[in-house]
């Protein structure tokens, strides 16, 4: 037997106990008579003592360890006279009466502690060391508890879990597929999924009303924080339900998972409810951060028509209110402004103003506009003394996007996006689809088996910009959790839907002839849902990355720099697959 304990579970219960400990030496410290080691596995650290009358045999052991040595030790659990109270093995220490070295360590590349030394780069390039961290570790526990409350919930509510392919068709629909090379099949290619949909869909033709998986999945896309060319999805389908079935159903997993994972306990009230619409004009995103006031409110009747060129020639102007920021210096208010001002946001300009505890009002813009105009600005969003009030305007949608990424910033500066706080809420009523003008044609919002509002499918035919999907979005604290929508089962409403979004009948047959004929067999209505199970982990763990919550992520560029991949492979295989690089 290896170890009849682990690191984190002696107390002084043990006391007195003989045991026997396996794991990593943390740090050896060596005060001459007397020498102390920490002990480390994933469950703690155990602080370990060779004393002034230890064998010589095991002294020398005790001298010859190094960081990071796995090492097998036997000895007494005694009292510690110098307690640790941050340690949860502080109250003890194993005296040793054996040491074992089971295997020796190279000197690590960075510190294997709380904080460590090595840089991102080098973290991730030794990521099996910096694993054994403890910040890492307790991410890896907190994703294992996230999954297993998921499985838990959705095991009691009767849904199966149940495994769709990995190697599938290609759509080239929506983001880029990664593609796969099938040596069986000259010059075809396999696709790895986005998502599982049309497999699960196709379960629920089969019958099978109430599935989930814990899913890997795929997409060839630029990588942000909260993105990763592999990321894991909760995905679920349920037949023979409408909207308000699957919110309930899945409000009550997220109460469920909540509880379990974190202990936090939500109200009786159900989550707010938001439309799309209210949550662009509102908050600039259809993911707004309600932990939070600050909201948007139009100014373009009352700023328009003062001679004031950026304002009068705008198609929208917008503000919102800093409640007690009035005090805000030059500097700081330049800062903001700059902050709008860069590329990827795009303000041209920020106008303030600025209500003064006296009474009086100062602007950025005073000599265009009276004061009494402004007190009128302030009347309109609730602005008092005290207050400061920030202008955009543009088109409507650059000038929503530049509030609603300054507010996100100001509710930064000002404390009030406390990652212990979370606010839940179901953004509906998306619209159904998306026109662009260079391709002059409709995208689907969602995807393209997203079924219409049903009394919004009058308007396929007559004005498609106005149908609102069957959908909804899952958002926690301005991070989009999960999303779904209600399924088209009609083959007649499917293919008009194809129709829309630009796909001939026979284009419609080859990518999703397989669905459209199994609904030919009797199709349930039937809806679901995927939650991001990586970016749910960063939330439980008050992370703005996913990339902690993923034992072996990819870096920014999308490679896993430990195993130096994607790599060139060899010519040998390049035949077989009958393919040639041309660079």
């Amino acid at each position: 037997m290896y170890r009849t304990n682990t690191c984190g579970e002696l107390g002084l219960a043990n006391a007195g106990e003989n045991v026997t400990l396996a794991g990593w030496v943390q740090k050896v410290r060596n005060l001459g008579a007397m020498t102390f080691i920490d002990l480390r596995d994933r469950y703690g650290i155990t602080q370990l003592v060779v004393d002034e009358h230890a064998e010589a045999e095991l002294k020398e052991a005790a001298d010859g360890l190094g960081r990071e040595f796995v090492i097998q030790v036997k000895g007494r659990v005694i009292e510690r006279a110098s307690k640790n109270p941050k340690m949860v093995t502080g109250d003890i220490e194993v005296v040793l009466s054996e040491l074992k070295v089971l295997s020796k360590a190279d000197t690590p590349p960075f510190t294997i502690e709380e904080t460590s030394d090595g840089g991102d780069d080098l973290r991730m390039k030794y990521r099996y060391l910096d694993l054994r961290r403890p910040p890492l570790q307790r991410a890896m526990m907190l994703r294992h508890r996230v999954a297993q409350a998921a499985r838990r919930f959705l095991d009691g509510e009767g849904f199966m879990e149940i495994e769709t392919p990995f190697l599938i068709g290609s759509t080239p629909e929506g983001a880029r597929d990664f593609v796969v090379p099938s040596r069986m099949n000259a010059g075809q290619f396999y696709a790895l999924p986005q998502s599982p949909q049309t497999f699960k869909q196709l379960l629920m033709v089969a019958g099978y009303d109430k599935y989930f998986q814990i899913v890997r999945c795929f997409r060839d896309e630029d990588l942000r924080a909260d993105r990763q060319p592999e990321f894991t999805q909760i995905d679920c389908e349920m037949s023979f339900v409408e909207q308000e079935d699957v919110l309930a159903t899945f409000e009550g997993m997220m109460r469920f998972m909540f509880r379990e994972t974190l202990g936090v306990e939500f109200g009786a009230e159900p989550f707010r409810r938001m439309s799309w619409v209210e949550a662009m004009t509102k908050y600039g995103n259809d993911k707004p951060d309600l932990r939070f006031g600050m909201e948007i409110h139009e100014l373009t009747g009352l700023a328009k028509g003062h001679g004031f060129s950026v304002f009068d020639d705008a198609e929208y102007i917008g503000a919102i209110v800093a409640t007690g920021c009035g005090n805000y210096t030059r500097k700081q208010i330049d800062e903001l402004t700059e902050y709008v001002k860069r590329p990827q946001i795009g303000a041209k300009g920020l106008v303030w103003v600025r209500l003064e505890e006296d009474g009086s009002i100062k602007s950025s813009v005073d000599k265009f506009y009276a004061p009494e105009v402004l007190r009128a600005w302030a009347t309109e969003l609730e602005a008092v003394a005290g207050d400061i009030i920030f202008v955009v305007s543009g088109t409507r949608t650059q000038s929503l996007r530049v509030l609603s990424e300054l507010r996100l910033e100001m509710g930064e500066r000002l404390g009030l996006r406390d990652r212990a706080k979370f606010a839940p809420l179901w953004v509906v009523d998306f619209p159904l689809l998306e026109w662009d003008d260079e391709t002059k044609r409709y995208y689907a919002m969602h995807h393209p088996f997203t079924s219409p509002k049903p009394e919004d499918i009058p308007l396929l035919g007559s004005d498609p910009g106005k149908v609102r999907a069957n959908a909804y979005d899952f958002v926690v604290n301005g991070v989009e959790v999960g999303g779904g929508s209600i399924r088209i089962f009609d083959s007649s409403l499917q293919a008009q839907m194809f129709d829309l979004l630009g796909f001939t009948p026979e284009k419609a047959q080859e990518q999703f002839g397989f669905l459209m004929n199994a609904f030919r067999f009797g199709a349930p209505p039937h809806g679901g849902i995927a939650f991001g199970f990586d970016r749910l982990c960063s939330l439980f763990g008050g992370a703005d990355s996913i990339r902690d919550y993923i034992a072996f992520p990819k870096n920014n560029s999308g490679r896993d720099v430990m195993i130096d991949a994607p790599s060139t492979i060899d010519p040998e295989q390049l035949k077989e697959l009958c393919l040639e690089i041309k660079l």
